[in-house]
């Protein structure tokens, strides 16, 4: 299966072996500082107007694309927001014309859940500093 996590400031996870998810965007790059989902990539919210095209492109096979920031409450559903306004504006198509399926998500509770679940698995969390979390988002 693959899947895709972005972080907002925003993250793109790629395929794992289990079940991904995507990130979003930014508060600024401080929010990938303390850990970041594995196989994640970062995209900065005020990148994602003009990346969201190349996205789009890029998870077009994905059966999946997560997408967080911090909290996701604002940044990371705005960013899932643009980006499925962009797979609709280029047609959403797969190779032999017809439309692919592929479920769009945000990560509820954000990167601050994620982290206070996973943060110590090594297998789902990288460059993971708990005495950042310990003094609370």
């Amino acid at each position: 299966m693959f899947c895709f996590f972005f972080f907002f400031s925003f993250l793109l996870l790629l395929p794992l072996p289990s079940p991904p998810l995507a990130s979003h965007p930014n508060k600024q790059d401080a929010d990938h500082i303390g850990g970041h989902i594995k196989s994640s990539r970062h995209v900065p919210s005020e990148s994602l107007d003009y990346a969201a095209a190349e996205l789009a492109r890029q998870l077009k096979g994905a059966e999946k694309v997560v997408f967080h920031c911090a909290l996701s409450q604002q940044r990371g559903p705005s960013a899932a927001l643009k980006y499925l306004r962009e797979r609709e504006r280029l047609g959403d198509q797969h190779e032999e014309g017809k439309v692919k399926k592929q479920e769009v998500l945000v990560l509820e509770g954000g990167f601050v859940a994620w982290q206070a679940k996973y943060g110590n698995d090594e297998r789902l969390t990288e460059n993971y500093n708990k005495e950042l979390w310990e003094a609370g988002y």
